[in-house]
């Protein structure tokens, strides 16, 4: 067997990574090496974003320890099953890797996954010795998220959770029974019960001792985790309701959103039922309405009677049509719950309507200044000077916002 040089593996375990979505690094502790000690840093020149057309952060080192796998899961170009370049990196590899890249100036972090070898004590083991070799060692003070292994001995987990920023556990699909089907080997309640322990963990970390000292910190920017979406039957109402769940239920900062697409060498048996990133990113879009806007899953997925989202326009506007009597809205009086409902109108415009409308009375002009998209808003909003009169209620309002249509090319 040819050995691999380390550009070789780079290249191809790089590229396997492309299916981990990967993590703004928000949340985190305030490190530094501005003081002329230690390398990197999370904050000021730390962490700087870079995004791939489809909207993916990719400012991280962003790389599998390996793309062997134990495991076959059938959505997973790395499943034991695939045909595809093998490639491994040993924990001394890697450590090279991010301080080198980090030296040029290429990146700030490492965001480090892995497939399954050996066991999974045995690959977690590797990726914690990675993180603690890069604190302690080499005093790295950037950015780490490690992508954990939820059967892992918790002790590794926990130990792993001292070094890293971030840890993310995988709950793989929308439903058991999909885990169940396309990754028999994966069991639901052991990745819950791993979550469970990463926050209680970390809430444990926020208390302080008799003696008034706090435990060492634990994965300062929190958890996240990664759901495949298109690979199974679940509806979009199905993947936002559970999401709703884990936030709930275990504090996460993030869930994050992976659209399937079929990988050619053995996927038939998968549903391909909506198109992928399109989905994807309607999904992220109705997800920061629930976190931040005040909607729940039956409002933004009840304007369809299937249960999934309208992709030729976003959740709010979507919502907006299907609730015209709410509209039009007096923005000089409306409560700002009722104002985060407008289309065109964002988290920071409504403060500064309702900042600005204390001292004086707002015209359409106003909001223009303020940033809200008239454009969407003005169908929906009655200002001193300014009133939708039929536009509202009109039947052709939907077709004014839908793309229009476009003839695919017959070649």
């Amino acid at each position: 067997m040819t050995k691999l040089t380390l550009q070789t593996k780079l290249a191809i375990l790089s590229d396997a990574a492309k299916y981990d979505a990967s993590c703004a690094s928000s949340g985190t502790s305030r490190r530094t090496s501005r003081d002329g000690t230690g390398l990197g840093s999370t904050t000021g020149s730390g962490i700087c974003h870079a995004y791939a057309p489809d909207g993916r952060c990719i400012s991280l080192l962003k790389i599998l320890m390996t793309n062997f796998c134990i495991y076959d899961c059938a959505y997973c170009v790395n499943r034991v099953s695939s045909n595809v370049e093998r490639a491994r990196f040993t924990p001394e590899e890697v450590v090279h890797l991010t301080l080198e890249f980090y030296r040029r100036n290429y990146i700030e972090g490492l965001f480090l996954s892995s497939g399954i070898i050996k066991s999974s004590d045995a690959t977690m083991s590797d990726m914690v010795r990675i993180a603690r070799t890069l604190r302690t060692e080499h005093n790295f003070r950037g950015y780490i998220h490690l992508k954990t292994i939820p059967d892992a001995d918790p002790l590794l987990i926990e130990e792993a959770g001292l070094f890293a920023d971030r840890l993310s556990i995988n709950v793989e699909l929308p439903t058991d029974a999909a885990v169940k089907s396309y990754a028999p080997e994966k069991n639901p309640d052991e990745i819950r019960r791993t979550m469970a322990n990463v926050r209680l963990r970390k809430d444990a970390g926020r208390e302080r001792s008799h003696t008034g000292k706090r435990p060492p910190k634990f994965a300062p920017a929190g958890q996240s985790t990664q759901m495949i979406v298109g690979a199974d039957n679940s509806t979009d109402a199905t993947i936002l309701g559970q999401s709703t769940r884990l936030y709930s239920s275990y504090h996460l900062k993030r869930v994050y959103y992976s659209a399937f697409s079929p990988i050619p060498d053995a996927t038939a048996k998968l549903p391909l039922i909506r198109p992928p990133l399109a989905r994807e990113h309607r999904l992220y879009q109705a997800d920061w309405l629930l976190r931040f806007y005040g909607f729940d899953v039956g409002e933004i997925t009840g304007a369809s009677p299937d249960g999934n989202l309208d992709l030729a326009i976003d959740p709010k506007l979507a919502w907006a049509l299907a609730n015209r009597a709410q509209f039009p809205m007096d923005v000089n009086r409306a409560s700002r719950e009722m104002l985060l409902r407008v289309p065109g109108f964002g988290a920071k415009t409504v403060g500064r309507i309702l900042s600005t409308r204390r001292h004086r009375t707002l015209r359409y002009d106003d909001l223009l200044r303020m940033g809200a998209s008239m454009t969407k808003a003005r169908a929906f909003v009655t200002l001193l000077d300014w009133t939708p009169g039929a536009l509202t209620d009109s039947s052709d309002l939907r077709a004014r916002f839908a793309p229009p249509p476009e003839q695919l090319s017959l070649f």
